[in-house]
């Protein structure tokens, strides 16, 4: 018991804190989170992922392999939320709530620095890649799906070319494929902004919940949360093994797939006019009962 509570403790609880001054800051001085979180969506998170990106040291055929495993765990969630949502005969705007929310996790703000802890550099490189593929699958297909809950499919499309994540991915590949470095001034500005994505999101993340407001479909909301925080990481561990991974990919794709909603949805709920509620009540539950199957596959993985 001892040895959860001390993985708690090194690895968990400094992402809580932060985010718990988040909630406090919304709660005490009623700061808005969605200026910040426009601020994340449109400048933080793109220049984080073409960052990393660029700096990646690992091989191409290993990056294409953890992007696919990325994409088919985030498919296959999203697969079984619709055939649950189908069967509970969902209203339309609560299914694609169920849908983005049992999809897309936080893999940056909460994913990227717990597997810095546990793991180390290594595992870390990993879980970056694993993190640009749901960001970038977040803001393609995510989009995709939240603007169809009150959208056509012609206007949904139209709108993925808002979505600076594209640009972010396309310039990044470029940069690295063609040996390019940036100018001291730019390379530096993307240095300190990358930087400060992360605390950014975590911040975010007690913000929005201050913003939680209880939803009556618990069975939507119990659904969603088992979906991520228990179906993940064995999609996770499956995916992986299959392809024969060494131990720090799985540890981060593993950790990565295990994670809770991302806060992310809350934006695309408001966005889209979706159900907000239900959203930030997902996303609040999965991240509150997190700690609970994220310690043990921590000690699990760290075997």
């Amino acid at each position: 018991m001892s040895e959860l509570f001390q993985t708690f403790a090194d690895n968990l609880l400094p992402i809580l804190l932060i985010a718990a001054a988040g909630f406090a800051l919304g709660k005490l001085l009623k700061v808005e989170p969605r200026p910040l979180g426009r601020v994340v969506f449109y400048i933080l998170s793109p220049v984080l992922i073409f960052n990393l990106i660029v700096n990646s040291q690992l091989p191409l055929d290993r990056i294409a392999l953890v992007l696919g495993i990325t994409v088919a765990v985030v498919v296959i969630n999203g697969g079984l939320a619709w055939v649950l949502g189908k069967l509970m005969r969902l209203e339309r705007p609560i299914l694609v709530s169920l849908i983005l929310t049992s999809m897309f996790i936080n893999a940056g703000n909460y994913g990227l620095p717990l597997v810095s802890f546990a793991f180390g550099e290594e595992a870390l490189a990993y879980a970056s890649i694993y993190f640009v593929g749901s960001a970038v699958t977040l803001n393609t297909i995510g989009v995709l799906i939240a603007s169809l809950g009150r959208l056509d499919v012609k206007k949904a499309f139209l709108g993925l070319l808002k979505v600076p994540y594209l640009y972010a991915v396309i310039a990044g590949i470029i940069f690295r494929n063609a040996g390019w470095i940036l100018p001291t001034p730019v390379e530096r500005a993307v240095t300190l902004l990358a930087g400060g994505a992360i605390p950014c999101m975590i911040i975010l993340l007690g913000l929005e919940l201050t913003r939680v407001q209880w939803s009556k479909q618990m069975g939507v909301i119990s659904v969603s949360t088992v979906l991520r925080l228990v179906v993940g990481p064995i999609l996770g561990w499956a995916m992986s093994a299959v392809f024969g991974l060494p131990v720090p990919a799985r540890q981060a794709i593993i950790i990565e797939s295990g994670m809770p909603t991302a806060i992310m949805t809350t934006i695309l709920a408001n966005e889209y006019e979706l159900e907000s509620q239900l959203v930030t009540a997902i996303v609040f539950i999965s991240t509150i009962l997190s700690p609970l199957t994220l310690t043990p596959l921590l000690l699990f993985l760290g075997r």
